[in-house]
């Protein structure tokens, strides 16, 4: 998979979860993605609850806390994200372990406003990160 905002990283991953807080309910959001040769594939979503623009699917089903549901879209490539001091950041989950995209990026800026994720294969250029390195 690789991800773009002020750098290129690759990131040698099957899958992520994509998580971040909601900007005003501050409520968690995660959705599931699978790395495919035709794009990110959205598979499970959850959420912790509902609130202004955040309406649950009706097809949802409450586990462990939290709102479970599926959606059927096209692999995305590229996925594009909005990613903004006043909006906060996201947290990229993989070998049960979220980092900030903090860690990889910077922090949000609004000069660079949005980023980038899309499939790739591995040995494309730019640099590659080890998803298991631990930088703090």
């Amino acid at each position: 998979m690789g991800l773009a905002g002020a750098v290129w990283a690759e990131l040698p991953v099957p899958g992520f979860t994509l998580a971040w807080q909601h900007t005003i309910e501050k409520i968690r959001w995660e959705e599931d993605y699978r790395v495919t040769p035709e794009g990110l594939l959205l598979g499970e979503a959850r959420v912790k609850g509902s609130g202004a623009g955040m309406e649950i699917p009706a097809d949802a089903e409450l586990r462990e806390g939290s709102w479970h549901y599926q959606r059927q879209l096209a692999p995305l490539q590229p996925l594009r994200l909005g990613r903004t001091p006043e909006a906060g950041d996201y947290q990229l989950c993989f070998n049960q372990r979220c980092r900030s995209m903090s860690d990889w990026l910077g922090p949000p800026q609004a000069t660079r406003p949005a980023l980038e994720l899309w499939s790739c294969e591995l040995g494309s250029p730019g640099s590659s990160v080890d998803p298991g390195q631990d930088d703090g």
